[in-house]
């Protein structure tokens, strides 16, 4: 699988713009297109889509992990565009998308055949969960409900192996120990912390990082 960081507050490749927010695009092989969170605003994400030649009319489902304007700012833009896409939101987001194909999560649920989500977890946010050969890879907006949490909900589906995405305050580096890859982004606070202590197997984010598994 292949996970583009789209949106983040840093940018890795040259050409390509910085916001406070997040998303990227999921591509598993024999699976739909999935576009998680949608960053701060539909300047930036449309901006960067095009740099990184991600056609929005691709995408086929869009995952909303949790209702905070950084995650859900270019959802709008992103919908002009294609709004031919199933959206999947925690339970707790009512949406006025009446024409669309919205699917809001209260339990755990099948996206895809190898694609999961947590559910809505403490009722604020849900996190992807991706099944593949090696285990399991966590993908996470801004972490509310606690990493240790979503490590807990996502185990429902295997083993975690990975977990990309914003971590918050989270400080109890114990809980991402047994990991063979971590990339915090976005909101994280102790980034550093988590880089000097995984070396190894922390990657660096920012907007343009391409994160193969």
């Amino acid at each position: 699988m292949r996970i583009t960081l789209i949106t983040d507050n840093t940018v890795y490749k040259k050409g390509l713009r910085s916001e406070w927010g997040f998303a990227c695009l999921v591509e598993i092989e024999n699976t739909p297109r999935i576009l998680f969170d949608t960053g701060a605003s539909g300047g930036v994400l449309l901006h960067n889509m095009e740099k990184l030649n991600i056609d929005p009319r691709s995408i086929d489902c869009v995952f909303i992990s949790h209702n905070h304007w950084d995650h859900t700012g270019g959802l709008d833009d992103f919908l002009k565009l294609n709004s031919n896409v199933k959206l999947y939101v925690p339970y707790y987001i009512s949406t006025g998308y009446k024409k669309l194909e919205v699917i809001r999560v209260k339990d755990s649920v099948q996206v895809y055949e190898n694609v999961f989500s947590t559910g809505e977890l403490q009722g604020i946010e849900q996190s992807m969960a991706v099944k593949t050969d090696k285990g399991v890879v966590v993908i996470v907006g801004c972490s509310h409900p606690g990493v240790g949490n979503i490590l807990v909900g996502a185990s429902d589906f295997g083993n975690p192996i990975a977990l990309i995405g914003g971590l918050h305050g989270f400080n109890q580096f114990e809980l991402v120990k047994n990991l063979d890859l971590i990339c915090a982004t976005h909101c994280t606070q102790h980034k550093e912390e988590i880089k000097e202590l995984y070396t190894e197997r922390f990657t660096d984010g920012g907007a343009g990082r391409v994160i193969e598994i």
